[in-house]
């Protein structure tokens, strides 16, 4: 790797010539791992597996009619990649179809002239299609999956082709999305702020954003010589305006009684000298300023304090069923998914006993420091795959792969710890 006092000895064409080795190493990287992972998937085919519940099963990760593959086989192939067993499923999956039904673009990714994102997307919109039908599309797109357009006109390029190549499809997916055209998406953007995401037809969203605006500027009022503060900006008179819209209620500072009922679990953390950390974390949107607790809740809200929970003071018991109050605490060890590289946050995971429990074992096998959160995938493949955990010290995690290789989990994420044997 060049070193930042190599970079700084290099005149500018030395630079930009370094740029480019670098952009070209990336890209034959990038599409060095969809080759791993048709060669991973090759050999671990779901052909050898059995039905049946309690084993490890044979997926179909492409398309219909692609090599089905062993479940548990991207999560290992994951770790590795440094990424989510989710992600390294859809990897396969991409992978897969790429080889079977994709036949020009394959031939890029050998050579390693393919942008992998682009030679991805197509995989990912030909999915539901025939074989002959992402054939057309292969054949159409293969011309622009080196990256030379940009990412947004090559998805259009590809949308366009898969229509022709298959228009009942595309007829299809416009019904299914008229059925479902109101969508609520409560996107967690940070700085105490959500996004409502409204789906429609064209004309609709039209109607809507200009009932919004004219709205909107009715509520526009000249800021008074004696007014503090800014004065209040068009998306904010935006926002109240659909505020009225929807509730039909007329907004005012004290917005209160537009507002439904609801509840947020709002979490602030002292320092060992008794001081309020600046910082609080509501559930469901992450980290926030305590002046924007102040500014936004403390006017609309009403507060109800609770004690600390006493993680490490939770008594064992000599049951199965895991209380509610190792629960919380196992939560607030570990807000994530054990598994290495996983990203589940959900508060509906599985909470797995780390060793598992046994009728005839000892007392006090539920307890804090026998715990892990995980998804039921995860948790499927801990109990009937060959990785090993084990809790040295409650919310830490080390796991082995079936290859020899460990990872450490912890509240900062996970570290491989060294390489097979």
């Amino acid at each position: 790797m060049t070193s930042t006092q190599d970079l700084a000895g290099m005149g500018d064409s030395e630079l930009l010539a370094n740029a480019e080795e670098l952009e070209r190493a990336a890209r034959v990287a990038e599409c060095g791992k969809i080759l791993v992972a048709q060669a991973w998937a090759a050999a671990n085919p779901g052909r050898e597996l059995l039905p049946g519940g309690g084993r490890e099963r044979a997926v179909q990760l492409g398309a219909v009619g692609t090599p089905t593959v062993a479940e548990f086989a991207p999560a290992t192939l994951a770790a590795r990649l440094r990424m989510s067993s989710y992600a390294g499923a859809r990897l396969m999956a991409d992978a897969i179809d790429i080889r079977h039904r994709l036949p020009n673009i394959q031939g890029l990714v050998e050579t390693g002239e393919a942008d992998a994102r682009y030679a991805r997307l197509v995989a990912q919109q030909t999915r539901e299609l025939s074989p002959e039908e992402a054939a057309a599309v292969d054949e159409a797109v293969v011309s622009v999956v080196d990256g030379s357009i940009s990412w947004h006109r090559f998805e259009l390029v590809v949308a366009g082709a898969v229509v022709a190549a298959a228009p009942a499809l595309a007829r299809r997916r416009e019904q299914d999305a008229r059925a479902s055209a109101f969508r609520r998406i409560r996107a967690q953007e940070g700085h105490g702020m959500a996004a409502l995401l409204v789906r429609g037809d064209v004309a609709a969203i039209s109607q809507i954003e200009a009932s919004v605006l004219a709205r909107a500027e009715r509520l526009a009022v000249p800021k008074h010589p004696a007014q503090e503060g800014p004065a209040e900006t068009l998306d904010e008179r935006r926002i109240r305006a659909l505020l009225e819209l929807v509730t039909a209620t007329p907004t005012d500072p004290d917005v209160r009684a537009a507002m439904p009922t609801v509840q947020l679990h709002v979490h602030t953390y002292t320092d060992p000298d008794g001081r309020v950390a600046d910082v609080a974390r509501v559930d469901g949107h992450g980290p926030v300023t305590l002046d924007w607790l102040t500014a936004v809740l403390g006017t609309r809200c009403h507060f109800t304090v609770r004690p600390v929970l006493d993680v490490e003071g939770q008594a064992p018991v000599d049951a199965y069923e895991i209380p509610d109050r190792h629960r919380r605490a196992v939560r607030m060890i570990t807000p994530a998914d054990t598994f290495p590289y996983a990203n589940c946050l959900t508060d509906d995971m599985d909470v797995d006993h780390t060793e598992p429990w046994r009728d005839d074992g000892p007392p006090g096998q539920s307890r804090i420091g026998n715990y892990g959160p995980m998804t039921r995938h995860h948790h499927r493949i801990k109990t009937h795959g060959e990785w090993q955990v084990r809790q040295p010290f409650p919310g830490i995690y080390i796991w082995r792969d079936p290859d020899g290789v460990y990872y450490l989990v912890d509240h900062t994420g996970t570290q491989p710890l060294r390489a097979a044997s």
